[in-house]
């Protein structure tokens, strides 16, 4: 009987690190893109003696951030043993390849990774092992890189990052996800095209200090947004703006890996998300597909965490607070990778191989109340599965015409109900996943902007995570009196009744309906919300929005093609939420809110039936939903069975 490998340490931070500064790597087609190279070094400085593993970032948000890459990646891996290539992506920072850079859409990103990774595996300071970490379009690249399975690619760590532009970074559910708007402007100040142009710079600079107004320009023209001082990212928001239906663009590699997985490289992966950012779905369901097709170990963790929290450490998001054990920081984040790469890099016995493969957060479960910081406790704990989803229940909801949300189905004569769609008055983001829908703080006049940078400016237009569902002064679209939005006319509030039990949900949501409307196109919005009971800190409870999604009905049929409605005639909608997991605790509500608007996360259908981003005026849309027997409205949650998966 073979015995057990014992337990290996992590690697020690015993080295120093001696940096080589924009190393120029070429590419196959020649163009070269500037790495810096951190290396294990000797306590007098030399480069410390033997061949190393690697740890590669590919970035375009600047491979000398000190927050970002240096530190967190550079020093740290370094300090332990490890080689680390941080590189500028064709097109960024001091890369070669001005003008190629198109936000995500750019065609030579896989073989650029490729050809990265074979160069590091070349060198006389490489063992031939190369693993890549990075969040957000830092984990696009990962996954690009991985459908053309470079040899000495050994191990990923893929966090926050998107596998299909179309369906949740972009747009949504045939929407346009105006976060996206926003980020490439923040791509565009610091493009390789305007560097010496200080007018085109000010002109984006001034549009990112004003992004609330460029918003409000929508539909955007050609020729006419400051973006037009960059060709290509003018190019880009087209794309985003018009193309509606799935096309070739919209396919592409870098744009898409959710179709290639068969492609996919077998190496051990993590996947890392959190609730609310916006590309839950798309990690979960990498993680889903892999896991089934590869021998290799994949894992999946998903926390309480918008696209940044996870790296940020604290135990909250915006307004709410879910506990200590929320908080990871570069501190958990940077022990657990090492535990991963010392593994399939090392060959050191981490144990990683004994976790389980799914760990997720439930959220809720805490005591309701004000934190000191001023935030709702809503807290949560660590659950582990052996796949996701986790085992659960499908338990359907039905929504009634009094605004009830039962398990108890209609009756065969429920009235159906209506509301009215104001494009000039659409219902109010207040929070949301997104990521970089950001502005620039204005600085006084006279200031010199030097001593400020662009990153210390920033803040987000849409807070990006969970707030109580009120209207409040300062958020994009609130008008007093600030009401709930539950209070809004154009708002449909169904809502259980407090529940005598706790009702644990994890997994996808879906959501049945039929609908009619006045017009040839609508939107139909869904958000599901834990109401918290009201107490001392919180008198009118706490409405704690879980996720949301869109559906644009012209695309009702799938995104190939455009179907407009016949005003009137009743239609069948599929409509799915994000996955969540939460725990709905005894004495609260369970709430679904159904809208046709939610600006400025989504842009706004103007009901008309025009083409995509090129309506010339907009209608009002009596919107119907009904709810009778044979066409049952109906909320299905995948109900879990928590002694199983509890942590613990």
């Amino acid at each position: 009987m073979a015995s057990k490998k014992p337990t290996s340490r992590p690697s020690k931070p015993e080295f120093g690190v001696i940096v080589a500064h924009d190393v120029m790597v070429a590419m196959r087609d020649g163009v070269r893109l500037a790495t810096d190279i951190y290396r294990p070094a000797l306590a007098d400085g030399a480069p410390a003696p033997g061949r190393f593993p690697t740890i590669l970032t590919r970035t375009s948000y600047d491979k000398s951030n000190p927050v970002m890459q240096v530190e967190p990646v550079g020093m740290f891996f370094a300090r332990r043993g490890y080689a680390v290539a941080i590189q500028d992506l064709r097109g960024r920072g001091h890369s070669e390849g001005t003008g190629e850079y198109s936000h995500t859409a750019n065609p030579k990103e896989g073989l650029d990774g490729f050809d990265s990774i074979e160069w590091i595996a070349r060198q006389a300071w490489s063992n031939g092992r190369v693993g890549m970490v990075g969040s957000s379009h830092s984990g696009i690249v990962q996954n690009v890189a991985a459908l053309h399975r470079p040899p000495h690619l050994k191990a990923l760590w893929v966090d926050v990052a998107p596998t299909s532009a179309f369906d949740w970074e972009a747009r949504q559910g045939g929407a346009q996800s105006l976060h996206m708007f926003a980020a490439l402007f923040l791509h565009g100040y610091d493009a390789q095209e305007i560097r010496d142009d200080k007018v085109a710079q000010r002109r984006i600079e001034s549009a990112v200090e004003n992004i609330r107004d460029e918003l409000m320009k929508m539909p955007f023209k050609p020729g006419h947004s400051p973006l037009s001082v960059l060709p290509n990212f003018e190019r880009v928001l087209a794309h985003y703006t018009y193309d509606g239906a799935h096309n070739e663009w919209w396919g592409m590699e870098a744009m898409e890996q959710k179709t290639r997985w068969k492609r996919f490289a077998d190496i051990p992966a993590v996947f890392s998300s959190g609730w609310y950012d916006p590309f839950v779905a798309d990690v979960t369901e990498q993680f889903q597909h892999l896991a089934k097709q590869n021998k290799a170990t994949q894992r999946l963790i998903a926390g309480p965490w918008n696209h940044t929290a996870m790296r940020g450490g604290g135990t909250f998001v915006v307004e709410v607070d879910f506990g200590k054990d929320a908080a990871w920081g570069y501190g958990v984040y940077n022990a657990a990778r090492l535990r991963w790469f010392d593994r399939w890099l090392k060959d050191l016995q981490t144990g990683v191989e004994k976790d389980p493969p799914v760990r997720f957060f439930v959220m809720g479960g805490g005591s309701g109340r004000r934190t000191e910081a001023g935030r709702i406790d809503h807290g949560g704990e660590w659950h582990r599965a052996s796949a996701w989803p986790p085992p659960a229940k499908a338990q359907s909801w039905y929504l009634s015409s009094g605004g009830g949300l039962s398990t108890e189905p209609p009756g065969a004569d429920e009235p159906s109900v209506s509301w009215t769609h104001d494009p000039e008055n659409p219902v109010p983001t207040i929070g949301g996943a997104v990521s970089g829908f950001l502005e620039w703080v204005t600085l006084p006049d006279g200031m010199d902007k030097s001593y400020v940078s662009p990153r210390a400016r920033m803040h987000s237009v849409v807070p990006d995570g969970p707030m109580h569902q009120r209207e409040r002064q300062g958020h994009v679209g609130c008008r007093p009196p600030y009401p709930l939005l539950s209070e809004r006319h154009d708002v449909l509030v169904f809502e259980s009744p407090r529940l005598v039990e706790a009702v644990t949900v994890a997994g996808l949501i879906e959501l049945q309906l039929w609908l009619s409307s006045s017009a040839p196109d609508t939107d139909v919005t869904a958000k599901l919300i834990d109401v918290c009971p009201a107490n001392p800190d919180w008198p009118e409870g706490f409405h704690l929005p879980l996720a949301d999604t869109i559906l644009r009905l012209r695309f009702r049929q799938g995104f190939k093609r455009e179907v407009l409605l016949e005003p009137g005639k009743p239609v069948r909608l599929t409509i799915k939420l994000p996955p969540i997991a939460n725990q709905f605790a005894a004495g609260h509500r369970i709430r679904l809110d159904i809208a046709s608007s939610n600006f400025p996360r989504f842009d706004v259908n103007p009901n008309t039936g025009e083409k995509l981003g090129r309506h010339t005026r907009m209608e009002k849309a009596l919107n119907t939903l009904y709810l009778d027997k044979k066409r049952a409205a109906h909320l299905v949650l995948p109900v879990l069975a928590e002694s199983k998966t509890r942590a613990g």
